[in-house]
């Protein structure tokens, strides 16, 4: 870049849902550049204050943010901070929402009351979002409609269905964030 080039713009996504649905999949899934991750092993410190219940054999967890990048053109590069999923460290969100133009819920059919705090989150700070339902292994015991419904989502609310392992699934969850975002009114 000269000294004439302008820096690229940056937008700054935050993914967020419950422990175990997917935020850390997803960022790794797309980012151009190895992730930042904050993983840390599960240990017997957390048996009664992490539920397990749903999620497998999962045997790490986000303990701070997971973090990566998409550079879209020479003027535009998006940043994804991925949220930690447990309560015990919500009160990281509220650094991590300085900036963010939208979000991105990441919901599990197994474990749909894990994904509330996430929406009131975005809804109680007016920030606009998207819901992909994680279907782990193709496993959805919902339609879109009993989901949309369970989670009380205002029918603008995006909503899309797929496996976040998959790249096309998240890219498409992204483009859905932003053709979200570029239908709202501009305030003025």
């Amino acid at each position: 870049m000269t000294n004439s080039q302008a820096a690229p713009a940056a937008v700054k996504i935050l993914i967020a849902g419950g422990f175990g649905v997917g935020k850390t999949t997803l960022v790794d899934a797309v980012s151009e550049v190895a992730p930042l991750r904050t993983e840390e092993y599960l240990t017997k410190a957390s048996v009664g204050v992490d539920d397990l219940d749903g999620i497998g054999a999962k045997d790490t967890t986000t303990v701070a943010l997971d973090f990566g990048r998409i550079t879209v053109s020479d003027e535009l590069v998006v940043y994804l901070f991925g949220t930690p999923g447990q309560e015990r460290f919500w009160f990281m969100w509220n650094d991590l929402v300085n900036g963010a133009l939208g979000g991105v819920v990441i919901a599990d059919t197994r474990r749909l009351e894990t994904s509330f705090a996430s929406i009131d989150f975005f809804e109680s700070r007016e920030i606009p979002f998207v819901v992909a339902i994680n279907c782990f292994h193709g496993h959805n015991t919902r339609t879109p409609e009993e989901i949309r419904t369970a989670l009380d989502l205002d029918p603008h609310v995006p909503l899309l269905v797929g496996d976040v392992r998959l790249r096309d699934f998240d890219r498409d969850v992204l483009l859905a964030l932003v053709d979200h975002l570029m239908s709202l009114p501009v305030a003025g």
